[in-house]
């Protein structure tokens, strides 16, 4: 059985990846991975160079982005909580909703100020530009996570049955293990 990394942070994500794309490929074709994703945070500055790594190297590039999700206006700046999104992109449809959904984000959506702003979209949004998109519950910073890590399971179940409402078998429910404990209660659940 094959596995495919569709979480991943490379340097394009500030403070928080510190891998180069070549690094990250050369590993997954180490590991016998068929395909790779890169998830960098709100953008997509290393998509063309992750096909063109890919694309050498023999494996299938997935392009996607861990977005910010905000339940309210991206217009209107507050103190909104940023969920975190995993967005993939399945097919050219999907690439290019995904760079409509990144551009939107950046260039109407930014919440917060200075070091601390992010590029969001909400999920009107994420329903208005779905098509060709497959997208996960996300790491413990997503809104089903955070439901399940507060003890609220009837908001984590409704979160989930929005997204596969909208998504139907293109919503997946995340699973990491860093060793967390955090980690363990979400997977369970």
């Amino acid at each position: 059985m094959s596995f495919v990394g569709l979480h991943i942070h490379s340097d394009y994500s500030l403070l928080d990846g510190a891998s180069q794309l070549p690094a990250l490929v050369d590993r997954a074709v180490e590991l016998g991975m068929p395909a790779i994703a890169l998830t960098d945070h709100g953008v997509m500055y290393g998509a063309i160079e992750l096909i063109k790594v890919c694309l050498k190297k023999g494996i299938k590039p997935i392009i996607g982005n861990e977005m910010y999700v905000i339940n309210g206006d991206i217009e209107v700046n507050k103190r909104y909580r940023k969920y975190h999104q995993v967005v993939l992109a399945k097919d050219t449809k999907g690439y290019k909703n995904l760079v409509k959904l990144t551009t939107i984000s950046n260039l109407k959506g930014m919440q917060g100020k200075g070091i601390f702003a992010r590029p969001c979209i909400n999920k009107e949004l994420l329903e208005q530009y779905h098509e060709g998109l497959i997208v996960t519950s996300a790491c413990l910073g997503g809104e089903v996570p955070q439901a399940i890590l507060k003890g609220d399971f009837d908001q984590a179940r409704e979160v989930a049955k929005w997204y596969q409402d909208v998504f139907g078998d293109d919503y997946y429910l995340e699973i990491q293990d860093h060793g967390s404990v955090e980690d363990r209660v979400v997977n369970v659940a």
